[in-house]
């Protein structure tokens, strides 16, 4: 792209063209955003500033008058401003409005983390929130837990442990309550857990199990999606969850879940009987012990939504 300053200096040395350097600057000197600067700053300015600086007024006219007609610009995004510097005017480049927003926007999803959760919870909106059946309660322990977090978030928080059949809404609502939580400026990290329990022994084999455990256990909001739904093996469940479950407890870092099973079945089943057929009730118990920690039993009841959404 041809610099505007050049150009303007190529107006000013070619012969015959000087009235259209005057034309040129008188435009400028017309513009109403030039006129309340140099009125705002004409205490400031040196005596040959204009003449110094024309070619910076020329660039800043020029380069609004591109953004107005979305024309391609030389700080694509940005929007120019005047500024003094040294007694001479200047110009500074400030995002735009669009550029802001879309930066905003971008932020706001970072703060969320996902691992193999549904495209759904992207848009999960608290707001909307469909509160039949118990999930009025669940909603209400939900706007409660992110009020209690965004006023003290320091302070340990009791998360919140969602179960109840197919369909009711659970993912939804920790998606949900993911994104109020970005909107608030908190970072989140959701899992799917039978997803990750896969990928976590496909890890195995490249030697990264203990980096993806310790990215997850360290996370300052953490969701544990669908808990019990996979067969449990005692891998998984001593040396994955019970290390995460355990940091988080000890570290007092607010954890959430959903499932299908209650607290009870939870620790009945899955995490009693291994995929082998084994039991072992003692390593369950423990395990349980730490999800009791660090979260309240929801359930919640409804109709299946996945069969019937749009009713």
């Amino acid at each position: 792209m041809e610099n505007i300053s050049d150009t303007l200096k190529t107006l000013m040395n070619q012969r015959n063209l000087n009235q259209r350097y005057d034309d040129l600057m008188a435009a400028v000197y017309q513009d109403p955003d030039v006129r309340q600067f140099l009125a705002a700053h004409q205490q400031e300015l040196s005596k040959d500033a204009l003449q110094r600086s024309a070619a910076k007024l020329y660039e800043f006219c020029e380069e609004k008058r591109k953004v107005a007609r979305h024309e391609p610009t030389q700080a694509p995004g940005y929007q120019p401003t005047l500024i003094m510097s040294n007694h001479l005017i200047d110009i500074a480049y400030q995002p735009t409005p669009q550029l802001q927003e879309a930066q905003a926007e971008r932020e706001l999803k970072q703060r969320v983390r996902s691992i193999s959760m549904p495209k759904s919870i992207q848009t999960a909106n608290l707001s909307s929130y469909d509160q039949d059946g118990d999930r009025a309660t669940a909603l209400m322990s939900a706007l409660d837990f992110i009020d209690a977090y965004t006023q003290a978030p320091k302070r340990f928080h009791r998360g919140l442990y969602f179960y109840g059949s197919f369909g009711v809404g659970k993912t939804y609502l920790l998606g949900a309550m993911a994104n109020e939580l970005a909107a608030k400026g908190f970072q989140t990290t959701l899992i799917h857990f039978p997803s990750f329990a896969v990928e976590m022994k496909r890890s195995i084999s490249n030697n990264t199990s203990a980096d993806k455990v310790d990215a997850i256990k360290r996370s300052p909001i953490l969701m544990i999606d669908d808990i019990g739904a996979d067969a449990s093996s005692t891998w998984i469940r001593d040396d994955v969850l019970g290390v995460i479950l355990e940091y988080r407890m000890q570290e007092e870092l607010p954890t959430c879940f959903s499932s299908n099973f209650s607290m009870q079945e939870l620790q009945d089943g899955y995490l009693t009987i291994s995929q082998k057929g084994d039991e072992e009730p003692v390593k369950a118990s423990r395990i349980m012990q730490r999800v009791r920690f660090l979260a309240t039993e929801i359930e919640m009841v409804g109709r299946n939504r996945r069969l019937n959404p749009d009713e």
